[in-house]
C-alpha cells in the first residue's frame, strides 16, 4: 500500500512543481517536499529521511538534501505553497456535496513538555496538554478545510475561521459547542445553513435576548425528518477520523519530534494529502 501511496503523490508532485529551482538553489522544491513526505509516510524523522540507506535501491540513485537544508527550506513560502497547491488539486477533482460537517479531534501531547505553542484544555471530556484538529469534512471531497490551533482555544472561536473557507451552499452540523448566534450568521453570510444539536447545557432557554434568525430556523428544522436526518448524519466525521488515524500511514499520536505550531502544521498536511489519495483511489470503497 505504500508503494502504491508513494507513487501516485510522486506523480503529483512532479505535475506540480515542473522542477522549479530557487536561484543559486541545488534542490528543487519538489525534491524538498518528496523528501519530507517520505519521513512522514514511514513515520520518522527528517534525518533519517535525509539517508540513502532508507530508500529502496532503485531510488538511490538521487541526491539527498543535507537535514539542515530541508529544516530551512521547508519553512520557506515557495515550499509551503507548494504543498498546500497539490493538497488543493486533489480536493478540486471531486464535487462536494450538501451536507458538511464540524468537529475537533484533540492531539494531547506529554503534560511536561516544553512546546511553548501547545496548550492546555479539555480532550475528550478529560484535560491534557498538546493541539486541536479542527477540521469541516464532505464525505466525497473528505477534509475540506483544518486548522490546528492549542488544545485551549474553544471551537466556537476556531470554527469562524474554518468557516470562513466555505464556498459552497448547504448545510454544515456541529454538535452542541458550536450553537453560537455569530457563528449562525456568518454561516448565512456563506450561504450554508448551520445546524447543531440542542443547546449548550449551561444555556437556560433562550432569554429575552436577540437570536439570529437563522439559528430559530435551525431550531424548527430540527422537528423535522430532514433536520433529524442531517443531525444523524454527523456520525459520518466520527467515521472519517477513525479512517483519517487506522489505514496504512494514518494520522497517529503526534511523535517526539513534531513540536510547536507549524512542525503540526506540516505533519498533519502530509497525513491529509496521503489520506485524500488513499481514500480517493486505494480505498476498498473505491475500488
Amino acid at each position: 500500500m505504500e508503494n502504491e501511496l508513494w507513487k501516485r503523490l510522486y506523480q503529483i508532485v512532479r505535475k506540480a512543481d515542473k522542477n522549479k529551482r530557487p536561484q543559486r538553489a541545488t534542490y528543487t522544491d519538489a525534491n524538498i517536499v518528496l523528501t519530507y513526505f517520505w519521513a512522514v509516510l514511514h513515520d520518522r524523522p527528517i534525518y533519517w529521511a535525509c539517508n540513502k540507506k532508507n530508500w529502496p535501491v532503485y531510488l538511490r540513485r538521487q541526491k539527498l538534501p543535507w537535514p539542515s537544508t530541508m529544516t530551512r527550506r521547508l519553512r520557506t513560502e515557495r515550499v509551503q505553497t507548494l504543498m498546500k497547491y497539490i493538497e488543493h488539486s486533489i480536493h478540486a477533482e471531486v464535487f462536494p456535496t450538501l451536507c458538511k460537517w464540524i468537529d475537533a479531534k484533540p492531539l494531547p501531547i506529554g503534560r511536561h513538555t516544553k512546546d511553548k505553542n501547545a496548550g492546555f484544555g479539555s480532550a475528550a471530556g478529560l484535560m491534557a496538554a498538546g493541539y486541536k484538529l479542527h477540521v469541516i469534512a464532505d464525505s466525497r471531497q473528505g477534509f475540506v478545510a483544518w486548522v490546528v490551533r492549542p488544545m485551549n482555544e474553544s471551537e466556537p472561536k476556531v470554527a469562524i475561521e474554518l468557516v470562513s473557507k466555505l464556498n459552497d451552499p448547504g448545510y454544515l452540523i456541529g454538535d452542541r459547542a458550536y450553537d453560537s448566534n455569530k457563528l449562525y450568521d456568518l454561516c448565512a453570510s456563506r450561504d450554508v445553513q448551520l445546524v447543531t444539536f440542542q443547546h449548550r447545557k449551561n444555556a437556560q432557554g433562550f432569554g429575552h435576548r436577540r437570536h439570529s434568525e437563522y439559528r430559530m430556523r435551525a431550531m424548527h428544522l430540527k422537528d423535522t425528518n430532514f433536520g433529524r436526518a442531517l443531525l444523524n448524519s454527523r456520525e459520518q466525521i466520527e467515521r472519517m477520523f477513525g479512517r483519517l488515524t487506522s489505514f496504512c500511514c494514518g494520522l497517529s499520536p503526534l511523535p517526539n519530534w513534531v513540536r510547536t505550531l507549524h512542525r503540526v502544521e506540516m505533519w498533519i498536511m502530509a497525513k491529509m494529502i496521503f489520506y485524500q489519495i488513499w481514500s480517493k483511489e486505494l480505498a476498498p470503497s473505491a475500488a
